[in-house]
């Protein structure tokens, strides 16, 4: 079967290859079946190894995007007499305040600024000044609306200072981002298939510790489908899902991991790095100016901002890109309309250098100024 290949720059799905895709056309199987619960097991073990976790971790799988993540985590690891805190510098981030409120947790949000790293002082006060009354600290550790990279070794080590556990969202770094649960302080981290892995939809799964949460049995039971604990245990009596896991997404996930460790995780990184420099070379040729400065970057997701062009129209230049097989992605930090181009998938530099043709024709048919102009 011949498939269209498509180059995404959007952050998520990813551009993944045809034996990921294939591996998804499998004969017709019940998940209870010894066959393919088999599968379950080596893939917890995997999943765990990516971020160098050793015995003292364990991965828990759901069927759901990355957002079900943030809300098993949330909801299912603060004791009955702790506070959820959350430092909130972005849109995912923002999303788990949403979700603290929506289950009406008691929380304390550390507002800091979207453009730029946190402040650890005030952290650090804020934890000094409820010391005690935090169960854990939660930041995102890659703003994906943003690009921004946000200090998450110095944020764990402050957590565990002030007797706080400590979980963070990778879901845009896990699997790229060479992470390290010890040397970064990490008790919980998450991300999805479609990210990463470079596998498909649907199957997303926290890494923590398994002395919190079995520790969390205790904890109030906020949900019964988003429950960590839950699926925990089901997984170690079992060694299957609570639920109905969507089982061609795990075939895809197991096909995607032997394409992972087959290519390494420093030649990963090294090419999801190429293909950010790729990106900012066109960026820098053409005149756009990103919303965020290089230095805080994570090096995955340049957001750029809109130039100042009566003759600009993003919706233009999208649907040019994508009738030519590039997709690009819209967004927005605070007054500023950007779009994103992002390094995820499997995608190299010459994807890029064909994409910055692509681009700058579509400019010139639009009739925007090259190098592109700010007022």
């Amino acid at each position: 079967m011949k498939i269209k290949r498509n180059i995404l720059l959007n952050p998520g799905p990813s551009t993944t290859t045809d034996t990921v895709k294939m591996a998804q056309v499998v004969s017709d199987i019940c998940p209870r079946e010894k066959e393919f619960r088999s599968i379950m097991a080596p893939m917890r073990k995997d999943l765990v190894k990516i971020v160098h976790g050793e015995e003292d971790y364990t991965s828990v799988l759901f069927c759901g995007s990355g957002t079900i993540c943030i809300d098993v985590c949330l909801n299912s690891l603060l004791a009955a007499d702790k506070k959820a805190m959350v430092i909130n510098n972005g849109s995912y981030s923002q999303r788990a305040v949403d979700v603290c409120k929506a289950y009406g947790l008691p929380l304390i949000e550390v507002k800091q600024p979207i453009d730029t790293t946190p402040d650890l002082s005030i952290i650090e006060e804020t934890l000094k000044e409820n010391e005690g009354s935090v169960g854990y600290v939660y930041i995102t550790y890659h703003e994906t609306g943003t690009g921004l990279l946000n200090p998450v070794k110095e944020v764990g080590a402050l957590a565990h200072k002030y007797g706080a556990f400590f979980i963070t969202d990778t879901t845009s770094a896990y699997a790229m981002i060479p992470i390290n649960v010890y040397d970064q302080n990490i008790d919980f981290c998450m991300a999805s298939a479609q990210k990463g892995i470079q596998g498909m939809t649907g199957l997303s799964y926290v890494v923590g510790k398994k002395s919190i949460i079995e520790e969390s049995k205790n904890y109030p039971m906020r949900s019964y489908y988003c429950n960590l604990y839950m699926q925990y245990e089901f997984f170690e009596k079992t060694g299957e899902m609570h639920f109905t896991p969507p089982v061609q997404t795990i075939y895809a996930a197991k096909q995607a991991l032997i394409e992972y460790w087959k290519e390494g995780e420093e030649k990963k990184w090294a090419r999801h790095q190429r293909v950010m420099n790729a990106i900012r070379a066109g960026v820098d040729r053409l005149g756009f100016k990103e919303a965020l400065n290089r230095d805080v970057q994570s090096g995955l997701v340049s957001a750029i901002t809109y130039p100042d062009d009566q003759n600009w129209d993003f919706e233009r230049i999208h649907d040019y890109c994508y009738e030519r097989g590039f997709t690009i992605y819209p967004g927005k930090i605070e007054s500023k309309s950007t779009f994103r181009l992002c390094a995820l998938g499997v995608i190299d530099e010459d994807d890029i250098v064909e994409f910055w043709k692509v681009f700058e024709a579509g400019l010139n048919e639009m009739g925007v100024a090259i190098p592109v102009k700010y007022e």
